[in-house]
């Protein structure tokens, strides 16, 4: 149980960040393309409470924490007014980009202090006190932040990037693809219960996540070093 709430005090806040500047990229993106909608419904804020979704925000991390899982969930989807913005199908995809695009930076981010402060740190074993947490908190905001932005790149509704691959498809494909969504929750769903019977379906859609969270710390602490 310790050992629980350990997890849970660094990787709790961690998450709340990482989702609250994935749903202010959306609002604030919306904005610049011309669609104050979520704006005037208090959305355009980094004040957890206005994007707390019970179920991703609150039961099912909780329910990762206790099997021993990384931290993951989201929160409310951001209300946007298609018809609002100045050019629909380039400003939707830049809204649906922008959310995933703060957890990409937030990542990169987390990545460069997590070299600099190791660097610096190099001679502290596990007593070395707060140095050592906020290292491991770097680690999950590498980690959380990069498996919410490819996470929500997945093109299945109501993922992001099912709002964003539209923007490279004709007509005739657009359409064929909008009846695929038409099913992409249920694919989702079955992805995520494939997962949780043990095959590693998102292991190898998450790939490119894994990859830079493992990479990048590596490179800039190189590169400092």
């Amino acid at each position: 149980m310790g050992h629980v709430l350990e997890n849970a005090a660094m990787q709790i806040p961690v998450f709340l960040f990482a989702i609250v500047i994935h749903e202010w990229g959306h609002a604030w993106m919306a904005k610049v393309f011309g669609d104050d909608t979520a704006e005037r419904q208090g959305r355009l804020t980094l004040n957890p409470m206005a994007h707390i979704d019970p179920m991703g925000t609150v039961f099912f991390p909780l329910l990762l924490l206790f099997i021993g899982s990384t931290v993951f969930g989201w929160a409310k989807p951001v209300p946007v007014s298609v018809r609002n913005l100045k050019d629909p199908r380039r400003g939707l995809f830049w809204v649906s980009f922008a959310g995933p695009g703060m957890n990409l930076a937030a990542g990169i981010l987390s990545a460069l202090v997590l070299a600099v402060i190791v660097h610096f740190s190099s001679g502290l074993d596990e007593s070395g006190g707060y140095s050592i947490t906020i290292i491991k908190m770097l680690k999950f905001s590498v980690i959380i932040n990069f498996i919410l932005a490819f996470f929500n790149l997945i093109p299945l509704h109501p993922l992001d990037g099912s709002k964003m691959l539209p923007r490279f498809l004709n007509y005739e494909w657009m359409r064929k693809y909008e009846r695929f969504c038409q099913h992409g929750q249920m694919i989702l769903m079955g992805l995520v219960l494939l997962s949780f019977v043990g095959l590693p379906v998102f292991n190898i859609l998450l790939y490119p996540a894994f990859f830079l969270a493992d990479y990048l710390p590596r490179l800039f602490l190189g590169i400092i070093g």
